[in-house]
């Protein structure tokens, strides 16, 4: 399954790449990688439902505690909805030029 996923994410590399992602690590029904993210830094697991055919994403604080889910993706959401917890908002261009100085 993890293999499967990065397969998904692989499909909008750029974005993947803007999260900070590093470090993924298998797990028995999903994946789990580190993310550097705009708005969220820390840990995002992605479980495979077998029930409904989507998936669950959950970004982990550093306490491991549970900072928010999302239920019911989608495979073709999958990238969007991450990219949503971790990395895009309101004004984003304008943020990132702030942020950054670009």
């Amino acid at each position: 399954m993890a293999s499967y996923i990065m397969s998904i994410l692989r499909t909008q590399l750029v974005i993947i790449l803007s999260w900070g992602f590093h470090s993924p690590v298998a797990l028995d029904n999903g994946l789990q990688f580190q993310v550097n993210g705009f708005l969220f830094k820390g840990r995002v697991r992605v479980l495979y439902d077998e029930g409904s055919d989507t998936f669950i994403v959950r970004t982990i604080n550093g306490d491991g505690s549970i900072n928010a889910q999302v239920d019911d993706v989608y495979l073709d959401c999958l990238v969007t909805v991450i990219d949503g917890l971790v990395e895009k908002c309101e004004r984003y261009e304008e943020r990132v030029k702030d942020a950054y100085g670009l």
